[in-house]
């Protein structure tokens, strides 16, 4: 079965995915675009939402949502390692607790982002502040995560890399591109900047490191 992941390079959450499939040598077509680009974007004709990542599928309805599309990657080839998941019911609902906690951040990085770009006089200081709260929050509890992982191993569940290290290294992944933190954020969070640095050199993750895109002001839907 013939998969196409329509993804935008600098996002996070289509990263998830990619992250995934390709852990899971799972052939797929990566097809990247810019969603707010009225004459170019497909991402309307899959997602009412019009919000990327969509996991389409030759012979069946796409697959919209990154956690939604982490999920099905996770059930459907269970059976081709790595896992992702422990099959321990509760320690994998942890693990999709740490998958919010990693998503959560990485939306407070978007808002503040399109907060900051509405331009001084416009954008709201509180707002700003509220998603900084978020971010720092968020790191507090990777850093927490990672000094307490199992036998200070290499991975924070187990001894196999799962959903909660994929989303917290694309959450942190996507802070250092962006620079949400600003500078010396490895100072402040010593654990998880040396846990991610790391595992940003895995294969899977060096190679959907982020890269931005050149957004076009007249063709924004």
């Amino acid at each position: 079965m013939s998969l196409t992941l329509i993804s935008a390079t600098p996002s996070p959450y289509a990263r998830l995915n990619r992250i995934a499939l390709l852990e899971k040598h799972i052939p797929f077509t990566l097809h990247s675009e810019i969603p707010w680009h009225k004459s170019e974007t497909q991402t309307p004709k899959y997602n009412p939402l019009e919000k990327l990542p969509v996991l389409i599928f030759p012979d069946r309805d796409p697959i919209y949502d990154s956690s939604l599309i982490q999920e099905y990657i996770v059930g459907k080839y269970a059976d081709q390692g790595p896992r992702l998941v422990t099959g321990d019911w509760e320690v994998d609902m942890r693990l999709r607790q740490v998958q919010v906690l990693g998503q959560g951040v990485m939306d407070a990085v978007v808002l503040k982002f399109f907060e900051t770009a509405r331009g001084k006089g416009k954008a709201s200081k509180e707002w700003e502040e509220r998603q900084e709260r978020k971010i720092q929050g968020g790191f507090r509890a990777f850093e927490e995560l990672v000094k307490n992982r199992p036998q200070g191993g290499e991975y924070l569940f187990g001894d196999e890399l799962t959903i909660a290290d994929i989303a917290v290294g694309c959450a942190v992944g996507f802070v250092k591109f962006n620079g949400a933190l600003g500078e010396g954020w490895e100072e402040r969070f010593p654990s998880t900047a040396r846990w991610f640095a790391g595992l940003d050199e895995r294969e899977s993750f060096r190679s959907t490191r982020p890269v931005m895109f050149d957004i076009k002001p007249d063709q924004v839907i």
